[in-house]
Order: C-alpha cells, then structure tokens, then sequence
C-alpha cells in the first residue's frame, strides 16, 4: 500500500492536468481498497449476526447489500487497472465507487421500509458525514464532483422516498436541522476540495518553476565546468584540482584577427566569433573532447580528461582537420576569408578549479605552454603538432601525412622538431584533381 504514497517527480509529467490524473488514479484505488477493507471486516459480524438471530431476512438483506458493495468496488478497481485508462474515466469510476458506499445504504432503507409498511428510518448523518468527509479526503476530485455525488444521495433519499411515500423527516429531527445539517457536511467538503485543489495547482506551479530554474542552473554548470567537476564541486567547497599522466591539447587562433576588429563594427566582430566558435563546440561535443576556454579569438581544447581516454591525440587530431574544413566552409557561406593557426601538443598537466567568483576549469603545466607555442609558431590554414604528438598519432593513425617542419626556434622552449599534420588524399580526392586537371 505504500505505493499508492509515492510522490512521482514533478519533471516526469508534462503539465498539470497529467500530473493531476496520475494522482488521482492512485487515490482513487486507495479510497476504494479502504472501503473493501471496511466492507470486508464487517461481513464476519453481519454473518454472525445473521446465523445467531434466527436468520433475520432484513440482516441477510444487508449482507447481500454489502456485498454488491463490494463487487461495485472490485469492479472500479479493474477499471483503474485497465489500460490506456482515459482521464475522463475517473468521472465514471468516481461516482460508480461512491454512489455504491452511499447510495447502496440507501436502497437498503427504502427496501426496509417499504417491506416493513414503516416510515423510513431516521436518516443516518453520522454515515452521510463519515461516507462524505472520507471521500473527499482520500480522494479529492474536483468539487463539482463531489457535489454531484452528494446531490446523487440526497435527492434520492428526499424525492423517491417520498414519492414512494415513506417518511424522511422523523419527528425528533425538524425538516430545517436535517436539511441544515446535510448542507453543512455537503459545503465542508466540498471546500476543502476545492481550496485543496487550489493549493495543489500552486504547489505544482511553484515546484515546476523550483524544478526549471535547476534545470537551468545545471545546464549553465555543465557550459562552464565537466560534469564530473561540476558534481564534485556541488559537493562540497573543497579544492578541485588533479594531475593528469598524458593529454592532447589543441590551441586555435584567428589569424589577423586584430586587423580585422579595426575595420569591422563591433557588433559584426563578435557575431563572427560567436559563429565560429559555436562551430567549434559542436565538433568538441562529437569528437569527445573538453573545450577549456577562449580567450579573445584563441580557442583551447583537450582529450583525455577528465575522463582518461586512450585514444586522446587521435581524438584532437580529427577535431583540427575538421576545424579546418568548417572554416572554408563557413568563409564559402560568409564571403569572408579567415584562417586559423591550430597548435596541438601532448603530454602531463594539472587541471582544476580555482577562485571562488567567475570560476572555471582549466589546465596548467608544460603541455598546455607548448601547445600555445605550437599555434603561434604555426602557419595560416596549418596544423603544427609537436614531437611527442607526431609519436602518437604515426604509431596508430594512418589518416594523416605529416610533413616534418624544423628544426625551429620556439619562443621559451628552443629549437624543436615539428610536423605539419595533413590528411591523406583519399580515392574521391584524388578522383576530384584529377577532374579537375
């Protein structure tokens, strides 16, 4: 029975009409599992009752009663249970399950009393107040449903035992107490069904927009920090920081770029930007890579943390070719003619998360220094790659040609061995030269 406590997250229903009818369906058999139970636990005493008192015709009439009671309310539970159960089903299902608590009490009466050629007996408001109250706590449909369902017990208890002409106002109850006190029991519960309801829609409104406003809170972590990061520091107000064996990190810059910001608006230079770099991300989200940051028209970007991956060179080597080839697409599309510096370099850094306001993920270490000198040692259009990258990619990867550059002078490194990476022409390539020979 506990399943039928279990709070669903907000964020699995599209709105609150469905979030509302889920609910419902488990109050629903909720409040018609209690009255099984209740029906159920009085069956022994009636039959009891019955087999004891000389096998009174009216008690067994009231274990028979009892009994369609409960296969009414077996039926209701099946028809929960189906499926592709329909929102509007719960109206059917509602008053099926409570006109057969309420309603059947009634017929018993009105039977009762025809057969005995007495007036009816006193109306019984300790069950109407008990019958109602329970369902609209265990089962708070909207208001205007249980209203009908009320009126359903009323008017027949006032206009078909009256037309059968049975009495329904005894003399120690006054026609005004009785009528005043069914519509008290009738109004309490209906507002506390109606200002429920209002408080459910609310308390709804407000968790969705608690629960969206999360949402977006962590889809603005993660476009700052790894996820892995972003958890540990949700964790705590620790020290973020870790040591990484061997990584591939690629350095891009627009060439020229500070000639290009004094003859363009502003505007227009960071539009530019803003659509070159969003291209890049998308290549570092299908390549698997870890976009660190830009700064200025550099763009930074590593494999192999921070999560380790094998394959990490491989990994930003196809990335920079890639780089390349969106570029001239884009300057196709754009009618404009930049080109990029790309850097790549592999070896040990340090990664963490430093500061405390504006905070950031980023590397230190040589790698991440020699990377950058591998960029601005670069050509326009080129890929320069260090020695320790050319290692890697030639033991494994044989997508690429490289054409050996050096040995050159690197500002704060010295004289290095570096390779110019290419990829290697391919059949429709070669096709298309010599087409177009």
């Amino acid at each position: 029975m506990l399943g039928f406590f279990r709070v669903t997250p907000i964020h699995e229903f599209a709105s609150y009409a469905h979030w509302r009818h889920q609910f419902m369906q488990r109050r629903l058999r909720l409040g018609i599992l209690f009255g099984l139970f209740y029906f159920v636990t009085f069956l022994p005493l009636d039959t009891l009752t019955y087999l004891t008192d000389g096998h009174d015709p009216f008690v067994l009439l009231w274990i028979i009663t009892n009994l369609a009671r409960m296969a009414l309310l077996l039926l209701c539970l099946w028809l929960i249970r189906k499926q592709n159960y329909r929102p509007r089903q719960i109206i059917a299902v509602f008053l099926l399950a409570s006109w057969s608590i309420s309603l059947l009490h009634r017929f018993h009466e009105t039977y009762t009393g025809l057969a005995t050629n007495t007036p009816i007996a006193e109306p019984d408001l300790f069950s109407w107040a008990l019958s109602f109250i329970t369902q609209a706590t265990l089962v708070p449909v909207s208001w205007p449903l249980h209203l009908i369902s009320q009126l359903g017990v009323i008017v027949y208890y006032f206009g078909v035992n009256s037309l059968l002409g049975l009495q329904v106002v005894t003399p120690g109850l006054p026609a005004a107490s009785l009528l005043l006190n069914t519509f008290w029991i009738c109004c309490i519960c209906n507002c506390s069904v109606y200002f429920y309801e209002k408080l459910s829609r609310a308390n709804f409104a407000t968790n969705r927009q608690l629960l969206e406003a999360q949402e977006k809170s962590e889809r603005l972590l993660l476009n700052i920090l790894p996820r892995p990061i972003a958890e540990q520091l949700k964790q705590g107000p620790d020290i973020i920081a870790e040591s990484f064996a061997e990584v591939t990190v690629l350095f891009a810059d627009i060439v020229n770029f500070t000639q290009l910001t004094e003859t363009q608006p502003a505007a227009n230079i960071v539009d530019l930007l803003n659509q070159v770099f969003s291209r890049f991300d998308q290549l570092a989200e299908s390549h698997g890579l870890e976009k660190i940051k830009t700064i200025g028209d550099a763009y930074m970007v590593a494999a192999g943390l921070p999560q380790p991956q094998a394959n990490h060179a491989a990994a930003v080597a196809a990335m920079a070719v890639k780089m390349q080839e969106t570029l001239a697409e884009f300057n196709a599309q754009t009618n404009q003619n930049i080109s990029l510096r790309i850097g790549i370099h592999t070896g040990p850094v340090v990664a963490g998360v430093i500061g405390l306001k504006k905070f950031a993920y980023d590397l230190w270490g040589d790698t991440v220094n020699t990377a950058s000198r591998m960029e601005s040692h670069g050509i326009p259009n080129g890929i320069q790659i260090s020695e320790a990258t050319y290692q890697r990619l030639q033991a494994c990867d044989d997508r690429y040609q490289f054409r050996q550059r050096g040995p050159i002078v690197i500002k704060g490194k010295g004289r290095m061995v570096t390779y110019l990476l290419e990829p290697c022409a391919t059949d429709v390539d070669i096709d298309q030269a010599v087409t177009q020979s």
